[in-house]
């Protein structure tokens, strides 16, 4: 297992907090971002275009400015954090991907997201989940911290980034939902995983990859398409399992893999 330590440096955020007690994953945001944006832009670069620019067409210059802190409370926006750049490599590769996508890196960065996971998982296709079913989540976890509003507000927009990422549907009322899981998906997620330690047959039996919640031969068969168009290095043979990420990390990153 990486340390904490080298984690952080990779992008992965850790704590209590999260960017989910106001907003949800901010699909539509991320989405017009990036369409206005390049993909080696700095953060810097995301603040100009986001706060003078205005290219997600805010009413204020608060509104701009918080709407940036969130997008980099969940998802970074830096390029020097390799779960980051990786993420926005893959955002242009099919667009199918993307909802999943960007709850995928959200979880690696904010806690209240990762909290609900089991929660969503636990659910059966097209089982209910009550909003007071989540709220139960957070109050358990952290008992008497949030006002009954709060955890209103939390449980509402937690339940609307899972609707965003296809785990549910339905407005008022949310139900489990299938959603759509590509290729790239499984790229990220096993990124994810090899960014924490996991090498070989470990890859596939990572937190990241149960998100997907699908089966390991359909999880092996979408890293063969993976690896035909030539997101990664994707070897099986009998039980043994061995997966690579060419130019995904730079040599000071790959250093800190073996620290």
């Amino acid at each position: 297992m990486i340390s904490e330590e080298t984690q952080l440096k990779f992008g992965f955020k850790f704590g209590q907090a999260g960017a989910h007690a106001s907003r949800t994953i901010m699909l539509a945001e991320l989405e017009l971002l990036f369409e206005a944006t390049a993909s080696n832009f700095t953060v810097n670069e995301y603040r100009d275009a986001i706060e003078q620019k205005n290219v997600l067409n805010k009413n204020t210059s608060k509104t701009r400015s918080l709407t940036f802190r969130h997008l980099v409370d969940l998802y970074s926006l830096e390029n020097g954090f390799a779960i980051f750049r990786v993420f926005r490599r893959l955002w242009d590769v099919d667009e199918a991907a993307r909802p999943v996508l960007a709850c995928q890196l959200a979880l690696t960065r904010d806690a209240l997201l990762r909290l609900s996971q089991q929660k969503i998982l636990s659910l059966e296709l097209n089982e209910v989940l009550p909003r007071v079913d989540m709220e139960a989540v957070f109050e358990k976890r952290f008992p008497h911290r949030f006002s009954a509003a709060t955890l209103k507000s939390i449980a509402q927009n937690i339940n609307a980034s899972w609707t965003h990422a296809g785990f549910l549907r339905g407005r008022s009322k949310k139900y489990r939902a299938e959603p759509v899981i590509r290729p790239v998906n499984v790229v990220f997620a096993l990124f994810a995983a090899y960014l924490q330690g996991a090498t070989g047959n470990r890859l596939f039996i990572s937190e990241w990859l149960k998100v997907l919640e699908r089966r390991e031969e359909e999880l092996l068969e979408l890293a063969v398409f993976a690896s035909h168009a030539g997101l990664i290095t994707f070897k099986h043979a009998s039980e043994i399992i061995e997966v690579g990420f060419p130019n995904y990390l730079t040599k000071e990153e790959e250093a800190w893999l073996h620290e």
